[in-house]
């Protein structure tokens, strides 16, 4: 709020000379050289649109290092000038196995450029939990909660009614929750919160202060009722939910196991009453139709079979399982083969000299048969065969462990499959890294800084996101 001359006063440049300036060079460098090591990365992107109404898409990177620790990192923030429709972003998209949300502009993305793509879990959760939400019998008790919520908000009287008997009660003094029409879990936590709160709300709603101004805010037993089936219906969904969004890597490993669990766990039963049936069939109809392409299928099985808390597959079926596991042989045989070991595949220096001077007195012999009578292949399928058989006898590393410090520890016991879990368990299993971006954006981009350019915001972010990393 100061005049423009103040930049010019020596005390104002004594003060700028003193503050630290990142070079975003030095910060872009580290992250290049981080990038160099991985072996393969998981991308996920979004589309977003700041204050000043221009549209940009993130895209994030995500990968396994040498110390089996996964690193993530934002790549760029490009500006989005065309409709965000899927030939443009496919335009824009440049690097492999990308996870997105499943808006069919992102699908036709990934069609368009041919890039293994997985949809975002978060995203999936959300739209089954959003169709049951839609159920008129839920959504009446949505618009019920939702005013009585509104009410307490609005009413200094009424939030004042509410803490009095929050007291009288010796209920815990929090506030009702008003939900998020983006965030189905948003509706879950209002009514589990009403719910909570309701003898405090009921007894505040009587009194003659709050009565006459709260007309509107009636709810039936059947209502109370319908609410604590639907809060029931759908803990799976929160419990997965915050699975996905709460810890700080989810690899795709844990996608498959946790889709079969839901698909389990929203089977009716004849115990469940009507509105519960209602509430998981409409969960399970939408769950059944996501991940049904073939190659989206493998991916998300055999990063599960990589990840040594999933290994017995105990969600699919023996000859699902017998199948992942030819296609993993199949793929850590292709990388045995791969893999240039002098003097063939050898199992100590005795048998390596041994083999190597026989090769030499053999050479004419393989210069003439060699082809016809290739082992390469044969060994290679072998040792895959063998690793695999040995990984799927040890024990399951607990579901409380972290999967890639025993990846970690067993990378020389299993280095077939420690390449492979290198490859797959960095993709994470949502795009939520893409869109907790938009936040710290909200932040750069505010009303006071609404003229920031494209690049200027490219960069900030850039920084702000990577450079403490």
């Amino acid at each position: 709020m100061l005049p423009l001359y103040t930049v010019e006063s020596p005390a104002f440049k004594k003060l700028v000379s003193k503050i630290p300036v990142t070079n975003n060079d030095k910060t872009r460098a580290k992250v290049e050289s981080a990038l160099e090591s991985a072996e393969r990365v998981g991308l996920t992107c979004d589309g977003w649109t700041s204050r000043a109404t221009e549209s940009y898409i993130t895209f994030t990177v995500h990968f396994i290092n040498e110390d089996w620790e996964i690193n993530s990192y934002v790549l760029q923030t490009r500006a989005m000038h065309e409709t965000h429709t899927g030939i443009h972003i496919a335009d824009v998209l440049k690097k492999p196995v990308v996870v997105t949300d499943n808006a069919s502009n992102m699908r036709v993305a990934m069609d368009l450029t041919g890039y293994q793509h997985v949809k975002c879990f978060a995203h999936v959760l959300n739209l089954a939990s959003q169709r049951a939400l839609k159920i008129a019998a839920v959504t009446k008790v949505l618009v019920k909660v939702r005013r009585i919520s509104t009410f307490f908000h609005r009413s200094t009287t009424g939030a004042e009614a509410l803490k009095r008997n929050q007291k009288l009660l010796r209920l815990p003094l929090h506030k009702l929750i008003t939900d998020m029409p983006v965030r189905w879990n948003s509706a879950y936590e209002m009514v589990s919160r009403f719910l909570e709160q309701q003898p405090a709300v009921c007894a505040a709603l009587l009194s003659p202060e709050v009565r006459k101004n709260a007309t509107d805010c009636a709810l039936t037993e059947n209502d109370i009722s319908s609410a604590e089936e639907m809060v029931e219906a759908l803990r799976p969904m929160l419990v997965a939910t915050n699975i996905m969004c709460e810890e700080k890597n989810p690899t795709i490993s844990v996608v498959a196991p946790l889709h079969a669990q839901l698909l389990r766990d929203t089977t009716s039963t004849e115990e469940d009453s009507p509105l519960v049936r209602e509430i998981k069939g409409a969960i399970n109809q939408d769950l059944s139709k996501r991940y049904q392409s073939e190659v989206e299928k493998d991916l998300l099985r055999m990063s599960s079979a990589l990840d040594p808390r999933f290994k017995s597959l105990l969600f699919l079926s023996p000859e699902e399982v017998q199948d992942t596991y030819a296609k993993l042989q199949s793929k850590a045989a292709a990388l045995k083969e791969d893999d240039p070991v002098p003097c063939g595949d050898v199992q100590g220096d005795l048998e390596e000299e041994e083999t190597c001077t026989a090769k030499k007195r053999k050479s004419a012999l393989v210069d003439l048969l060699g082809q016809t009578f290739k082992k390469t292949s044969t060994s290679a399928t072998s040792i895959a065969e063998k690793e695999i058989k040995q990984y799927q006898d040890a024990p399951s590393l607990p579901l409380t462990e972290d999967p890639l410090l025993w990846c970690k520890s067993q990378q020389h016991v299993f280095p077939l499959l420690s390449k492979l879990a290198h490859m797959h368990l960095c993709i994470p299993g949502t795009s939520v890294a893409a869109e907790r971006v938009f936040s710290t954006a909200g932040d750069i981009i505010s009303a006071q800084r609404s003229s920031l350019t494209p690049e200027h915001a490219d960069q900030l972010l850039f920084l702000k996101k990577n450079m403490n990393i």
